[in-house]
């Protein structure tokens, strides 16, 4: 069966353009391509783009980079996320530098990480844990983001539950609803500016608003400060809170 003429198979068409180059070039291409073994994208990034082989010690940072990029943006946030890490980790200059690195590696998402996520299954917990702080570090997870994390976790065969609960304890710390005070429930209404008998319609309404003016993605694109977007942040975090208690208590989704 024939599949889509890929890059050799455009070069080859090119190359013959004195004869019909879409059929001459796409036989061609398949040739080249069963000769190269190119048959995925994967492979072709890896024959024409080649880098140094991934060094599995600072694989966290690699993930870390594609993880910030996935946005199309990585912001200051980001910056600080991974600075964050390296000093959990107490690297030296030296590891500092070979982990800046590794988050620049990963942004350009030119990487297969699925070999070296499979030889790490041992640091699942660890690398997972890392990525979710990172995913969370502007308030909310991205679909991007989320889509990245769950393909990871199934490399590394980590179960739903286990992912589950690394993203739970690196997002916003929430109040259940039974222990959450009056007061708090109060605060939570004044800072999405409803009231208690406002309709579920309503009060997302109000929360989305908030959110699209706090959102630090918003100041970013902007040229606002680092303090100001690091207030952004807190600011989106709060709203996060305050919306899923009044949510819980409400009864609505």
């Amino acid at each position: 069966m024939l599949w889509p003429v890929t890059i050799a198979g455009a070069l080859a068409g090119l190359a013959v353009a004195s004869i019909p180059g879409a059929l001459l070039g796409g036989l061609l291409g398949q040739v080249v391509d069963r000769r190269l073994k190119l048959d995925s994208w994967a492979a072709i990034r890896e024959r024409f783009f080649k880098q140094p082989p991934l060094d599995d010690e600072w694989l966290m940072f690699v993930l870390l980079g594609r993880l910030a990029k996935s946005g199309g943006r990585v912001l200051p946030a980001h910056i600080r996320q991974a600075r964050a890490e390296m000093q959990r980790l107490g690297l030296d200059a030296q590891g500092q530098s070979k982990a800046i690195a590794a988050f620049n590696r990963g942004k350009t998402a030119v990487d297969n990480l699925r070999p070296a996520l499979i030889r790490q299954q041992g640091r699942g917990e660890v690398l997972l844990q890392a990525c979710w702080r990172m995913a969370w570090v502007d308030g909310a997870v991205g679909r991007e983001e989320r889509e990245l994390l769950q393909l990871w976790a199934r490399w590394l065969e980590v179960s739903a539950a286990k992912q589950n609960q690394y993203k739970d304890d690196a997002g916003p710390k929430r109040e259940t609803v039974a222990a959450a005070p009056s007061t708090g429930y109060q605060r939570a209404l004044a800072l999405l500016k409803v009231s208690a008998d406002d309709e579920p319609a309503q009060i997302k309404r109000a929360y989305r608003r908030l959110l699209s003016q706090h959102h630090p993605d918003k100041l970013a694109g902007s040229g606002a400060s680092e303090g100001r977007i690091r207030e952004a942040t807190e600011k989106t975090r709060e709203l996060h809170q305050a919306y899923d208690l009044i949510r819980q208590r409400h009864g609505f989704r």
